[in-house]
C-alpha cells in the first residue's frame, strides 16, 4: 500500500500528454478551473477528461482490494466512485461532455481503443460548434 499515491501520480497524466503529442490532438489544457478537477479539458469544445486510476477508483478489471484496514479502504474507493457519478451529472448538465478514461486505457494494446472514444467525442463536439 505504501507504493500507491493519492497525488503526485503523474505517469497516467504525463502518457495521455504524450498521447495527444503522437496523435496531432490539440486544444487540450491542464489545471483548467472546473468541477471536480479534470485531469484534462478540451475547453472550446466543452469536453474534460478524467483519468481514473485502477486502485483509487475501482476499476471492475484491475482493482485490488486490500486486507489490511479493508473497511475504510472499501468506504474510500466506493466513495470516489459516487462522487465520481455525481460529477460527471454536474458537468453534463452544465453542459460539458465527460469522457472517463481507466488508468489500463493508455497501455499499448488498448490506446487505440482508447483514442477511437476521444475522436469520436471531439469530432461530435465539433459538429455541434
Amino acid at each position: 500500500m505504501s507504493r500507491i499515491r493519492g497525488s503526485g501520480n503523474k505517469d497516467t497524466e504525463l502518457r495521455l500528454i504524450e498521447i495527444f503529442r503522437m496523435h496531432g490532438i490539440t486544444g487540450w489544457r491542464r489545471r483548467h478551473v472546473l468541477v471536480g478537477k479534470p485531469d484534462f479539458v478540451f475547453p472550446r469544445q466543452k469536453i474534460a477528461v478524467f483519468v481514473d486510476g485502477c486502485f483509487w477508483h475501482g476499476c471492475p478489471a484491475h482493482a485490488t482490494w486490500p486486507k489490511q484496514n479493508a473497511e475504510f479502504w472499501r468506504t474510500k474507493i466506493l466513495g470516489n466512485r459516487k462522487r465520481d457519478r455525481a460529477v460527471s451529472r454536474q458537468l453534463k448538465k452544465s453542459g460539458w461532455r465527460v469522457l472517463r478514461i481507466w488508468e489500463h486505457g493508455l497501455t499499448r494494446g488498448r490506446i487505440t481503443r482508447t483514442l477511437a472514444r476521444l475522436r469520436r467525442i471531439l469530432s461530435e463536439s465539433s459538429r455541434r460548434s
